[in-house]
């Protein structure tokens, strides 16, 4: 089993729900989650927050990818269709991104989820590029409006 692969930053909510960094580079970042059954729904498939969440995560790393000297990237809008449900405990999600555009603080991308062949969300998400992480996380705020 390959080394897994660490995310350019900690975010605790990704190593909680058990998403995965497939691939970061030249525009594009593919993560993954391994359904279980505390990503379900009522209905017992995918919960669309999870679908979102790779989503948005895929999109704003390939961001980052063509602009490695952001700290981060913050979501200012996003897009969302569900085409099909996602799946049930047992399948694997796998989420690409690709940026399309940028500028010097914004950074436009597309993204879909799979599951297999199966194409079960499209997004498109507007990012904005952090130069510095704040000391103080609560500075955060400050940043998204500058």
């Amino acid at each position: 089993m390959p080394a897994k692969i660490p995310f350019p930053t900690d975010i605790p909510f990704l190593n909680e729900i058990g998403v995965e960094l497939v691939s970061m580079g030249d525009g594009q970042a593919q993560v993954a989650v391994d359904l279980q059954g505390r990503h379900m729904n009522s209905w017992a498939v995918a919960h669309g927050g999870l679908t979102m969440t790779l989503l948005d995560v895929a999109m704003s790393l390939a961001g980052r990818s063509i602009f490695p000297q952001a700290k981060g990237a913050i979501t200012v809008e996003m897009n969302t269709s569900f085409v099909q449900p996602g799946g049930k405990p047992g399948s694997r999600l796998i989420a690409t991104g690709k940026a399309f555009h940028r500028s010097t603080t914004l950074c436009f991308c597309e993204g879909e989820v799979r599951n297999g062949d199966r194409l079960v969300a499209k997004a498109m998400g507007t990012f904005k590029y952090l130069r510095r992480l704040p000391a103080d996380k609560d500075a955060l705020a400050g940043q998204v409006g500058d």
